[in-house]
């Protein structure tokens, strides 16, 4: 079954009407487009939990900091629609920019505290960006279930609490992160690492799972932490934001996993900038 492709807010709720009237669940699944496995992954999840299932491919130009790395993300929306065919996915939502943000269009929506650290402390209003237009998506589309991937598990805590705070009756769901084989964390990022750096790229995991080894073992994250660096310098990546170990409720920083936590990390590789996580 081949998905409608819907441009305009309209059309949206002229569809989704019709499946509100036969009491039909919604799900939905927020990206930027340029799809992987693991967008798929979302989509296939959405599907097996919802009655109707709706794509979005809108890239946010609100949560980019560098207007060249807005310029420079991956737009491939053909190819997205033919990936997406086989998963009986009912509608994609692609709107330009005007409809989400109209002329004067004035509103911001803001998390606290949750969005100061990691990405949010690196990356100043991303996360405004993301929580404003995924709760424009939220509404639109009056969804029942959104699906994120816990690659982006900052995201995820952010989009959660934004839903809960302002009383969106949807519920969030996280799916686990797709990697590829030599256990890169998929993203649409990848596609412009060049041959060398995609090689070099997955060493990245293999510092965060030796880091969480030691973790495991009784050891400080404070003493772990300058090795893991020193390899991932030695590997040939550039600046590296962070490696935390952080609670995995409200993200705040752990030496040691004395609750529920994951490990995180942000680095540079041939200008791109790669991030993943690990429970701990």
């Amino acid at each position: 079954m081949k998905p409608v492709i819907i441009r305009s807010l309209s059309e949206l709720r002229k569809l989704t009407a019709q499946w509100v009237r036969r009491d039909e669940s919604i799900g939905l699944v927020p990206t930027m487009g340029a799809l992987h496995a693991g967008h798929l992954s979302l989509a296939k999840a959405a599907r097996d939990a919802c009655d109707r299932v709706i794509v979005t491919i809108f890239v946010n130009p609100k949560q980019f900091n560098n207007p060249e790395d807005l310029e420079n993300y991956p737009r491939t929306e053909h190819d997205d629609a033919e990936k997406l065919a086989p998963l009986e996915v009912d509608a994609i939502y692609v709107p330009d920019g005007e409809q989400m943000y109209p002329k004067e269009f004035a509103t911001n929506v803001s998390v606290a505290g949750l969005t100061d650290v990691l990405c949010g402390a690196h990356r100043p209003g991303h996360f405004d960006g993301v929580a404003t237009i995924v709760a424009k998506l939220f509404l639109q589309s009056g969804a029942n279930q959104a699906f994120f991937g816990e690659k982006d598990f900052q995201q995820l805590q952010v989009v959660r609490r934004m839903a809960r705070d302002l009383d969106i009756p949807i519920s969030v769901v996280g799916c686990p992160t797709i990697r590829e084989d030599d256990g890169l964390a998929m993203s649409s990022r990848n596609l412009n690492l060049s041959d060398d750096a995609r090689k070099t790229a997955a060493t990245l995991q293999q510092v965060m799972q030796d880091v969480a080894a030691g973790l495991r073992t009784g050891k400080a994250m404070g003493k772990l932490r300058p090795t893991a660096l020193a390899r991932l310098k030695e590997a040939g990546f550039g600046d590296i934001d962070y490696l935390d170990l952080r609670a995995m409720d409200d993200l705040g920083e752990l030496d040691t996993p004395e609750r529920p936590a994951r490990l995180f990390a942000a680095a540079y590789l041939d200008d791109v900038r790669l991030i993943d996580n690990i429970a701990i």
